[in-house]
């Protein structure tokens, strides 16, 4: 007879609850009923061993935390910034929140530990201040200048420069194969701390909206605002469904990559056509839509040029997300053959500056291979593998 898990029944209750699991979902993860499941969270009956591990498991907690007498200190939920009426979070992002809080603490405790120097720029501005001020110093402080990119890649120049400053910053689609992240419910967050600022942008979005929301969350982090954003860009329609920290951070945002001396310089034949738009809008690296609604924040075009060349731009992106669904089809097909590669989607998971920085306490004998794995989501066997994605 299989041995069985005496738990806290309130404390397997709270796992699921704190998951954001539904009781029907939980059950089938130990193939049992609802009834069953809802026996061990009333303490009238005891799971096995196996079915607690399974679901200490599914419920990204560790197995002894069941053990515990009283509900333990969680992570504090961070601050919802996003729009009014947004669905509530999902398993996928409370477990992608709850990881990044969980690298986050470490490395802040990490760095104070070490008298390592907080960082100026957290929290040097407000929200009272001017957006363009707040944007001109983070241009300066990431020595960023978006009139002369390196590279057609701009996002990664961002990146690279923001870790290069001491901003962790994480990016991914997925907790895992079957539990991926949805860009409508959440596209990015921002952990404002002076020792280990951390920035996560959801993948699942297309270039310039990852790059619009990886400014907007550092503009976060130069005003100490922690928290969840959503529906990230410029907007006219329905501010008042906006936070006011999401529509500064917006701005700031804009400014960083759309500069007033830059958008002063384009001519006419840039707003001819939504054509011209997307040509225009590709050299900053931002969708069409930040660039029309910039453009007419600054007065270079009219309101009814505005809509026309809108409406034109919702045509023209309905038909490329047509061909992008059939693109991520075709690379579906590729990926049964062969995937990408697991440890470059840890790595940009995890960030390259949090990857190195593990590594290096890890090789040092600072920290145990235990919890370099658990920090890294990579068995410590094949750290090597994930070190070469760094030089790559």
């Amino acid at each position: 007879m299989a041995e069985k898990a005496y738990i806290t029944p309130n404390i397997l209750k709270w796992a699921r609850e704190s998951a954001k699991m539904s009781e029907e979902v939980a059950a089938a993860k130990v193939s049992v009923s609802v009834e069953r499941l809802l026996e061990w969270e009333n303490g009238i009956k005891q799971p096995t061993i196996r079915q607690a591990q399974t679901l200490a498991k599914a419920y990204k907690r560790p197995f002894a935390l069941f053990f515990l007498p009283d509900i333990p200190r969680d992570f504090q939920p961070l601050q919802d910034f996003r729009k009014s009426g947004s669905i509530q979070l999902t398993t996928s992002s409370v477990f992608i929140i709850r990881e990044i809080q969980h690298k986050q603490r470490w490395i802040s405790e990490f760095n104070e530990e070490n008298q390592e120097t907080k960082l100026p720029f957290v929290g040097k501005f407000s929200v009272n201040d001017d957006p363009q001020t707040v944007a001109s110093d983070i241009l300066k402080t990431l020595n960023i200048n978006p009139s002369s990119y390196k590279t057609n890649n701009p996002i990664k120049e961002w990146i690279d420069a923001a870790e290069s400053n001491g901003i962790f910053v994480s990016r991914t689609s997925f907790i895992h194969s079957r539990l991926k992240l949805n860009s409508r419910e959440i596209q990015g967050f921002a952990i404002s701390d002076p020792y280990a600022p951390f920035v996560f942008v959801n993948s699942d979005d297309w270039n310039a909206p990852q790059l619009f929301t990886l400014v907007h969350e550092l503009a976060h982090i130069w005003i100490a605002e922690t928290g969840i954003s959503n529906e990230v860009e410029t907007v006219i329609e329905n501010k008042d469904s906006y936070h006011p920290v999401e529509l500064f951070c917006n701005m700031v945002a804009a400014n960083s990559l759309m500069p007033h001396e830059m958008m002063r310089k384009l001519d006419s034949s840039s707003f001819t056509s939504s054509n011209e738009v997307f040509h225009t809008a590709k050299q900053f690296g931002v969708s069409t839509f930040a660039l029309l609604v910039r453009a007419l924040n600054l007065n270079l075009i009219s309101v009814p040029v505005y809509y026309k060349l809108k409406k034109q731009a919702e045509h023209d992106f309905a038909e490329y997300l047509i061909k992008e669904e059939q693109k991520k089809a075709r690379q579906k097909e590729k990926d049964k053959k062969g995937g990408p590669d697991y440890y470059l989607l840890q790595l940009n998971r995890n960030g390259r500056l949090f990857t190195q920085t593990v590594l290096d306490s890890f090789r040092g004998g600072y920290i145990e291979p235990t919890l370099a794995s658990n920090l890294l989501n990579v068995q410590v066997t094949k750290f090597q593998k994930l070190e070469n994605q760094l030089y790559r």
